[in-house]
């Protein structure tokens, strides 16, 4: 059995500059958890994965092929490979979610 504090998790490198913990990785599915400050945001990127976020905390807008939402706790959000997406806080509070692909994103993300 594993079992893993997502809190205490090691933080990972990424391209967002943004506190980005892996939690969970296997051929088949990858998850990641991301913590924005308030004012902090992703990068307008695509992965070559379907991905899916789950918001465990706070309130933050997420884009995804150009619409914008803003999204709360307990909201799953679907976001299909390849569609420019990027999730960002304008508030004054902490944003927390997983971050879900599967499978296991093998190329890299692109920035836009």
């Amino acid at each position: 059995m594993k079992i893993v504090n997502a809190l205490e998790a090691a933080r990972s490198d990424n391209p967002h500059g943004v506190d980005a913990r892996g939690l969970h990785s296997t051929e088949h599915v990858q998850v990641t958890m991301i913590t924005l400050k308030p004012g902090e945001g992703l990068k307008l990127h695509v992965t070559p994965v379907d991905a899916f976020f789950y918001v465990l905390e706070g309130i933050g807008k997420v884009e995804i092929g150009g619409e914008v939402e803003e999204v709360g706790k307990d909201m799953l959000i679907d976001s299909p490979a390849r569609i420019p997406h990027r999730l960002f806080n304008e508030g004054d509070a902490d944003f927390r979610f997983l971050v879900v692909k599967t499978p296991r994103q093998a190329d890299a993300t692109r920035l836009l």
